[in-house]
């Protein structure tokens, strides 16, 4: 009978929603993806528009380059720890703490632009770092665990548009503030003062959020988060799972899908004038969301056999990634030799600004897709849930039937 579920199910039959049972709006799982999504704005996002302006902004990258690689160490120091701090505060409380760092952040490089200090840059870049690890695992958890089995896709869009949505808004602020720049440099300060009040409303709206015991499914299934094990436990399991082979051959892939985010914010800082960076990250936002939302329609149709999409979004995303960074390399080797500043006035602009706007489009779909994949699979149900923080304890036959069938990652 198990075989003809995984049979059955891998074709997409199953894929179909189930019986619909009533939900109050403010318990739903999009209720809970728009929460999840704006509090993503409010923190990451926000982070994003500012370094989708290149260097965070600032006239020459190298100073916010290396507060940023501060900030990705820390993030992996912190996320290893986040299922002990679940553990004692629950994921609703994780998620908040994790979006308090990024404040600081933003404050760090607005001294850096205006005063050229770079102290607050690089203390404000080790507690975005540290609070930014537990917020990714709690999000992570809640996206994995929240959504229904035939709205994973819509949410997962539906979310991270919001990541990008950040973007947007910083990229049309700070095109409205310096419509008028057509040469390098860095942006208007009060372009800061707007990213900080936005980003210290973070906490606020994740108080917002529903308790995983207390959201309701279209499906009726509970959604249960907890953690089960002690804190001992829970570091011996993660150290495991770090070193396992799952774990091991997925990362190429994570790995060629991140990297892009340490090379387009400071393309953007070094070639082009700064509304020219502005307009580049308010459109390619645009870009992002839309491609990001059609993947998650795609993925989510019931009418293709799972492994289809699955590999067909596959193939599509990484034969992209390779024309991305083809073009790059070629351009960029030329902008070495000549050491341009493109203002969209100028002849050339068109040969490298869309570049950019693709890489962001290729990196939010990666992104995506990694989430995706991980929802099928038995083994990378369970390297997710535990790198988030979070141990599913409870899950309905039924809802670990479909979850660990077709595996595609």
């Amino acid at each position: 009978m198990a075989e003809k579920d995984l049979s059955t199910d891998e074709e997409g039959a199953n894929d179909s929603p189930p019986q619909k049972h009533p939900v109050k709006w403010y318990r739903s799982t999009f209720y809970n993806a728009l929460i999840l999504g704006m509090c993503n704005f409010l923190a990451p996002g926000i982070w994003g528009a500012m370094n989708s302006l290149g260097g965070g902004g600032a006239a020459e990258p190298y100073v916010v380059n290396t507060a940023n690689a501060l900030t990705f160490c820390l993030m992996v120091l912190s996320c290893f720890f986040g299922s002990v701090i679940v553990r004692f505060i629950g994921i609703k409380w994780t998620l908040i703490i994790g979006t308090m760092g990024y404040a600081p952040y933003a404050a760090g490089i607005y001294t850096q632009v205006r005063y050229d200090s770079s102290w607050l840059t690089l203390l404000g870049a080790a507690l975005c770092g540290l609070s930014a690890g537990i917020f990714w695992m709690a999000e992570s958890a809640i996206a994995l665990a929240y959504p229904e089995p035939h709205n994973q896709g819509k949410f997962l869009g539906f979310w991270l548009s919001f990541r990008v949505g950040g973007q947007i808004i910083g990229g049309a602020i700070n095109l409205g503030v310096n419509i008028n720049r057509s040469t390098a440099g860095s942006v208007s300060y009060v372009v800061y003062y707007i990213f900080m009040t936005l980003q210290a409303l973070g906490p606020f709206c994740g108080l917002l959020l529903t308790p995983p015991a207390k959201v309701e499914r279209t499906d009726g299934v509970a959604v249960k988060l907890a953690i089960v094990h002690d804190t001992w436990y829970e570091i011996k399991a993660m150290t495991r799972l770090l070193v396992s082979r799952n774990f091991l051959l997925i990362t190429p892939l994570i790995w060629q899908a991140t990297f892009a985010e340490a090379v387009f914010f400071t393309y953007n800082s070094m070639w082009f004038s700064v509304r020219a960076r502005a307009l580049g990250s308010f459109v390619s936002g645009i870009m992002a969301i839309i491609s990001g939302n059609l993947l998650g329609v795609f993925l989510d149709r019931s009418t293709l056999p799972l492994k289809l999409r699955s590999r067909a979004g596959f193939a599509v995303i990484l034969s992209l990634q390779g024309v991305w960074w083809l073009w790059g390399t070629i351009v960029v080797t030329d902008f070495h030799k000549s050491s341009p500043v493109f203002d969209w006035a100028d002849p050339g602009f068109g040969r490298g600004w869309p570049l950019y706007l693709f890489w962001v489009v290729g990196f939010q779909l990666n992104y995506m897709f990694l989430y995706v994949c991980s929802f099928p699979s038995r083994v990378c149900w369970r390297l997710l849930t535990r790198s988030a923080g979070t141990l599913l304890s409870e899950i309905s036959p039924a809802t670990r039937r479909r979850s660990s069938a077709s595996p595609v990652c």
